[in-house]
């Protein structure tokens, strides 16, 4: 990346400068506030019992015990929260056969049976935490303990254990997607075929700042207030208002403070949030529940856990002609909010930045006794791209041809865009070779050779990988943004999505500081509070910016206009005549004006404006990774030693954001790949419950990152932007694991390995390759 300059304190700046985030100094200094930092008078708080097991039915043998205890307020079981629906499944599937596929929904306490380690039983509230704890561990509960399935292939046999009885084989769905029948027949004709089945594993977020809620009930206003961590307050009130408390979204106000990462994973209901409600109004109290770290490993969704096999029909030449998917989609024990969308959304951009004539999906999603699964940083796209990425491999490797010219045969040349995939999204602009080649000569492609010798005569096995990826992200849609001129001269923002450490505050007010010629700190973007604006469609899918920041730049321009409407009323000139300049109006060429702050001062009426921009596709970012691995045989022990990045993100608003953005989703993508490893028994217990197991990338792990951009503007966003949150892990697991794998092949001839190369899974991989090539 070019060298920035950080703006002074003050400087007026707008889009495409490395403006430093405003939101920083509070959180550096402790002043955040977050959601456990939320106090209220008479708080009580909330322990939830879980089960140990995954799978038994059970009944509570004694209550009274716990309910007696010093300090306990009141024990909720399923008997008690009758009429309260549970959390429903939000995606409901066509299925190969026609019929909409059913939905197991989690309850919100168990009755009689749980299906998963840290399935929810009781929920006990007292005067303290500790005393609601000791409460909920002394509630008697008697087990049968029941056999499980765990394995997300084999749950489809047909002498596996059954989540639900009324459910064969586990199958919770199954459907087809793209072009079966052409690509059948490609494939009986095809002049080579290849083939690769990868497992995408199983991951769980880990977000710095593990989940909570503050539930409150008024009498006065006869409705309930929830303060929580989310990625947006009014998905949460709706849901929560018409699945489980059976009131209207108007006797719901949903309040969001600081956030500590999200991912996805905190876009959803979780059962605690509505338990608190109900437990509120009946106490008459305040009820504060807060998540520890050992309970978001077993009661908050995972993410990815797919099995894939993918074929690919070429020509003589290498030439894709067709892709056929078949995957398998571990669901969990229930169907999460929207579980079952996570891996259709990834076949939109199934066929990556390929021409690809024709593409068959068949997906099936099973049950098993685990934790239920849903979108994590990218929502079923890193999956797509990462098994598509390394079949591009094997192909090349099959054809007897380097990883780029494969790539360079079969990318979808610019006079072709706009281009419609096999599943009808419309590609609007990207030079996918050109990003290629300029990463592969910043990463030195052509002098890997060299490199590879000299880390052999230390002993290490190096390798070379690349992915030129794509993403479908901003889905059509819009967000609306309001700008409220204040008495102070400054400006208040409001809009519906939700920073869970994005940098909202700073680029939202980028656009309106520009358009309004205002220092950015005399901005105020406001989010995460249902009463302060009426729809939100909160933060996921990388839309904020590219829909948000432009509904904020035309709203800025309708305040802009406004202003000088009214001030050229006062100054007696007319409105094309006038400028904003540092919190003032002036009359071009003159001495006169009035600040802002007269401005709403000279009426009645609030000066405000919205703007919204309506996208009618979704933006496509792009752009290509290369990753370099070390590989020491006698330990296993695998390390990323060199990373570059060339992205098309369209346009860039904040290039020091931005590249914030892509190192962190690289980061995780290199946890994924070497060290996050999810394993369960064959009991169904989570053996990698803790930090002492689970392992999470630390800074020693990673290497300086190159990154620069190569921007191709986007003809669907105004403001050609295609979006950045999630490029990083969608770009960097292929990447990652296409050096991996060329470090074995180079060395052994090994040609596929799963992720995570954890040490122990390394060390027996090489292990076996020099067992197989002595024999």
């Amino acid at each position: 990346m070019n060298a920035m300059t950080p703006p002074k304190f003050g400087q007026k700046v707008g889009m495409g400068q490395s403006v430093l985030r405003k939101e920083d100094a509070a959180f550096i200094t402790g002043e955040g506030n977050y959601t456990d930092d939320v106090k209220r008078d008479g708080a009580l708080h909330a322990y939830v019992l879980r089960s140990p097991t995954a799978h038994a039915t059970f009944t509570i043998e004694d209550r009274d015990t716990a309910a007696s205890m010093d300090g306990v307020k009141l024990v909720l079981t399923a008997a008690d929260i009758e009429g309260h629906g549970g959390l429903k499944c939000q995606t409901v599937l066509k299925q190969v056969d026609g019929t909409m596929h059913d939905t197991k929904d989690i309850p919100l306490l168990c009755d009689g049976v749980v299906r998963h380690v840290g399935d929810a039983i009781a929920f006990v509230v007292a005067e303290t935490e500790a005393q609601a704890r000791e409460a909920g561990e002394a509630i008697e509960v008697d087990f049968d303990m029941l056999p499980t399935v765990v394995d997300t292939e084999s749950a489809l046999s047909d002498d596996a254990v059954l989540v639900y009885d009324d459910t064969p084989n586990n199958l919770a769905f199954e459907v087809e997607m793209g072009n079966a029948d052409r690509s059948r027949e490609i494939f009986k004709s095809a002049a080579r075929v290849s083939e690769l089945k990868l497992i995408n594993n199983r991951l769980i977020c880990n977000y710095m700042e593990t989940r909570g809620c503050v539930a409150e009930w008024s009498d006065e206003e006869d409705r309930y207030t929830l303060t929580v961590g989310s990625q947006g307050v009014h998905s949460m009130r709706d849901a929560l208002a018409g699945q489980c408390l059976n009131v209207s979204p108007d006797k719901l106000r949903v309040v969001t403070p600081d956030v500590g990462g999200g991912f996805g994973t905190k876009v959803f209901p979780y059962r605690e949030y509505p338990l608190a409600l109900i437990a509120a109004k009946r106490l008459g109290h305040p009820v504060k529940w807060r998540c520890d770290r050992s309970e978001h490993f077993v009661a908050d969704a995972h993410g990815r856990d797919n099995v894939v096999t993918m074929k690919m029909a070429m020509d003589e030449d290498g030439r894709f002609l067709a892709l056929d998917v078949d995957l398998i989609a571990a669901m969990g024990a229930y169907l999460h909010t929207y579980g079952p969308y996570i891996p259709t959304l990834g076949t939109t951009i199934g066929t990556g930045i390929y021409d690809i004539e024709a593409c068959a999906f068949h997906i099936r999603g099973v049950y098993t006794h685990t934790t239920p699964t849903d979108a994590y940083r990218g929502a079923g796209r890193p999956e797509a791209i990462y098994a598509l990425e390394r079949l591009v491999d094997q192909c090349a490797r099959d054809m007897g041809v380097g990883p780029d010219e494969i790539r360079r045969r079969n990318a979808i040349p610019s006079d072709m865009l706009p281009y419609k995939t096999p599943f009808g999204r419309t590609y609007d602009t990207g030079e996918f070779t050109a990003h290629m080649d300029k990463c592969m000569e910043i990463a030195g492609w052509g002098d890997f050779d060299s490199r590879a010798n000299a880390a052999k005569t230390e002993g290490k096995l190096r390798g070379i990988g690349m992915s030129t990826y794509i993403e479908a992200c901003a889905f059509a849609g819009s967000e609306p943004a309001k700008l409220e001129l204040q008495t102070d001269g400054t400006v208040r923002l409001l809009i519906g999505t939700q920073s869970n450490g994005q940098g909202h505050q700073t680029a939202y007010a980028q656009f309106a500081a520009e358009v309004l010629n205002l220092d950015i700190d005399s901005i105020d973007v406001r989010q995460g509070d249902t009463d302060e604006l009426a729809t939100g469609g909160g933060t996921g899918g990388s839309r904020s910016i590219p829909l948000g920041g432009v509904s904020v730049k035309r709203g800025s321009e309708a305040l802009a206009e406004k202003i000088k409407e009214i001030a050229a009323d006062k100054l007696e000139a007319a409105a094309s005549d006038l400028e904003l300049m540092e919190g003032e109006v002036c009359i071009v060429g003159t001495d006169r004006s009035m600040t802002l702050a007269e401005v709403a001062a000279s009426t009645d009426t609030p000066v405000e404006a919205t703007g919204e921009f309506v996208q009618d596709e979704a933006t496509f970012p792009n752009g290509t990774h290369v990753c370099e691995v070390e590989i020491d045989p006698t330990t296993g022990e695998t390390e990323v030693v060199a990373y570059t990045i060339v992205d098309d993100f369209g346009t860039t608003v904040n290039p020091i954001m931005l590249a914030g953005q892509v190192h962190g989703g690289v980061v995780q993508a290199i946890g994924q790949c070497i060290m996050e490893q999810t394993v369960y028994d064959d009991d169904g217990q989570l053996v990698t419950a803790s930090f002492m197991d689970y392992r999470m990338p630390r800074a020693q792990d990673i290497p300086n990152f190159h990154f620069e951009t190569r921007n191709v503007p986007s003809t669907t966003n105004a403001l050609g932007i295609k979006g950045a949150g999630e490029a990083g892990t969608i770009g960097g697991c292929p990447a990652v694991m296409n050096a991996v794998v060329d470090a074995l092949h180079r060395a052994y001839g090994v040609e596929h390995i799963d992720m995570p190369v954890t040490p122990l899974i390394m060390w027996n991989a090489i292990r076996a390759a020099e067992k197989q090539r002595a024999a």
